[in-house]
């Protein structure tokens, strides 16, 4: 019978692993965190939100209205309240996604930022040390955690690789890059010893359908384009390594189970796209699909909240350690954002229309 054995696809396998299992999700409010969610539910997981209250009407968490086994409405530097989720909920796995996410509101707001996004993970880490149900551990930082140089760089590019040097000129890509370090001090000092994988993955700038935060380019041309009028741009020239936000949440979910079954040994991995692409070109990508001609328009940017010009990832350490590969084009995933916020103005049901691109994702990983 040994011709019959057949291989598990990879979306099966995903699933397999993460059905039935209690995990504790942070940020699962935000943006990123509701698509981890919707695709985690939608597997059969035991969903536990901890986050703020949705800054934004609308919002993707409010649209998706999913069937979370219990939230918590609460801020990470309360350490007393994240204990207590811990502490009832007894996860078996960890994705921390909370944070202050925006390099402007970091310039704004220095102290905050790096209360939430360092101390906020310290929290975390420290009600997590004494819990004896949980089985892995996943943060995730950021590609701003990389000490970049960029700014000094009149040509080229720089390609991060994960045993590049961490930083941050700014608070906020400060604030990633300490997370990094003392993500790594309580793996060293707490969790090894248990043989808990304590994991941080860094990813690039991800889009996609429901993200309408500040500062957020694709917003930005959303919101110009329903309204046939010009994007104001900041920076047209900065490149970015842009991708639809299902492509690093597979790789966080992938990540985690790996150092769970013990298939992948490795601390840190980069998930960015293969290539990394300017403001202006996605801009043009998004209004072409939307059918906009009201074209762009570039701000007067303050040089006091300058941010890097160029960011890139190398992610071939995912790749070899996971078969972990992008599967999105860009002009793909610019067709599922515009596919999304059409149906959203057209007052469709959007949880069915995420769980629908997230089943299109999984037909992908299956391809091989």
């Amino acid at each position: 019978m040994e011709g019959l054995v057949k291989t598990m696809r990879p979306s099966e396998n995903l699933r397999s692993f993460w059905s039935g299992k209690r995990v504790l999700l942070t940020g699962h409010t935000g943006f990123k965190g509701s698509w981890a969610a919707a695709w985690l539910i939608k597997m059969g997981a035991e969903v536990h939100g901890f986050a703020l209250a949705p800054e934004t009407d609308p919002n993707l968490h409010d649209l998706l209205d999913l069937d979370y086994a219990s939230e918590m409405i609460a801020d990470l530097r309360d350490r007393a309240d994240i204990q207590k989720m811990v502490q009832k909920v007894q996860p078996d796995l960890v994705l921390h996604m909370a944070a202050q996410p925006l390099v402007r509101r970091g310039y704004r707001e220095p102290v905050e930022t790096m209360a939430t996004n360092i101390m906020g993970t310290a929290h975390l880490l420290d009600a997590l040390r004494d819990c004896e149900s949980v089985k892995g551990i996943l943060v995730v930082t950021s590609d701003k955690a990389y000490d970049n140089d960029s700014y000094d760089q009149a040509h080229g590019e720089i390609i991060f690789r994960e045993g590049d040097a961490l930083g941050g000129r700014d608070p906020y890509s400060a604030s990633k890059g300490c997370q990094e370090i003392v993500a790594r001090s309580f793996e060293q000092s707490y969790f090894r010893a248990k043989g808990i994988p304590l994991v941080t993955a860094r990813a690039g700038n991800v889009v996609g359908g429901g993200d309408w935060s500040e500062d957020r380019l694709m917003t930005d041309i959303i919101r110009a384009a329903a309204n046939n009028k010009a994007v104001e741009l900041r920076n047209p020239g900065t490149t970015r390594p842009w991708q639809h936000v299902i492509e690093p949440v597979a790789g966080y979910l992938m990540y985690l189970q790996a150092v769970v079954e013990k298939t992948a040994s490795v601390s840190a991995l980069n998930f960015g796209p293969k290539d990394s692409h300017t403001v202006a070109h996605v801009t043009d990508l998004v209004l072409n699909a939307w059918g906009c001609i009201a074209g762009t328009t570039q701000q007067d940017v303050s040089a006091a909240s300058k941010e890097a010009l160029t960011l890139a990832l190398d992610s071939s350490l995912a790749t070899t350690t996971l078969a972990w590969q992008p599967r999105l084009t860009l002009p793909e995933c610019v067709n599922w954002i515009v596919e999304w916020h059409k149906a959203h103005l057209a007052g469709q049901n959007m949880r069915d229309l995420t769980e629908t691109q997230i089943s299109s994702f999984e037909a992908m990983m299956d391809k091989e």
